[in-house]
């Protein structure tokens, strides 16, 4: 049986077998194996194929569901119950380590650059060094930011903690490849990317950022919970204004 799904998405990216086959690096001959006789591509190559696409590997090839349920469970490192558990070795050991992406999406984030006072010289290097440094802060003159800051029984101060981190970070703001934004989204979670690692800091109703849950996720190709975050990053990013 032929894998039409993946026949009509190239024909729908416009793209070719050709393109397809170049940008993952296979022979032209490969990529019309998986139509025609609806082969499953090794893991590294369906995810390639599946990112150039913009589709999700598991609708083009449904018989990997079940790997990328195991795949996306073993992307959980740990779990912290609120973020004062997070070692502050641990932040620092990703921060220091990450070399291509640095990506935050908080409200604040103040707790992180009161105990980093380093941090936005660190990201000015790591921009140098060609790292995307994407940082997305709550826009404290928004309604969101209030009514959050009313829900976490702060009111105005967690606008004047949004304040106080874009400030930090203002020595950066010059440097290419640093990009900070404003957003007036509702935050379900915030989210700290460092590379392939990511923090996930998920918001409860009525509690203070740093008293809930922190999940610490790490990259497996195939795998779908990292890129579930990061796609919500991306759409957080889309819909923020440059800073």
């Amino acid at each position: 049986m032929a894998n039409e799904r993946l026949r009509a998405a190239i024909s729908a990216k416009s793209e070719t077998i050709q393109s397809l086959a170049q940008h993952v690096g296979v022979d032209p001959k490969t990529v019309e194996r998986w139509i025609t006789t609806d082969r499953t591509p090794h893991r590294g190559h369906r995810w390639k194929a599946s990112s150039f696409l913009g589709i999700d590997e598991v609708y083009l090839w449904p018989t990997v569901e079940k790997q990328a349920e195991t795949a996306s469970t073993s992307e959980l490192i740990t779990y912290y119950p609120h973020r004062g558990a997070v070692p502050a070795s641990l932040w620092s050991s990703l921060i220091d380590r990450a070399t291509s992406h640095v990506e935050i999406l908080v409200y604040a984030g103040l707790f992180l650059f009161d105990g980093h006072p380093d941090l936005p010289t660190q990201l000015i290097e790591k921009a140098k060094g060609g790292a995307q440094v994407r940082i997305l802060l709550g826009d404290p003159d928004s309604e969101m930011v209030h009514q959050r800051g009313e829900e976490e029984g702060i009111g105005d101060d967690l606008a004047a903690r949004a304040r106080i981190t874009r400030r930090y970070l203002e020595p950066a703001t010059t440097t290419p490849g640093v990009e900070i934004r404003l957003h007036d989204t509702i935050l379900y979670n915030s989210i700290y990317r460092f590379d392939d690692d990511v923090l996930v800091n998920p918001h409860v109703l009525g509690a203070p950022a740093g008293q809930n849950p922190v999940l610490h996720f790490r990259y497996i190709p195939g795998a779908r919970t990292f890129r579930h975050y990061m796609r919500s990053f991306d759409y957080a990013w889309t819909h923020g204004r440059p800073a």
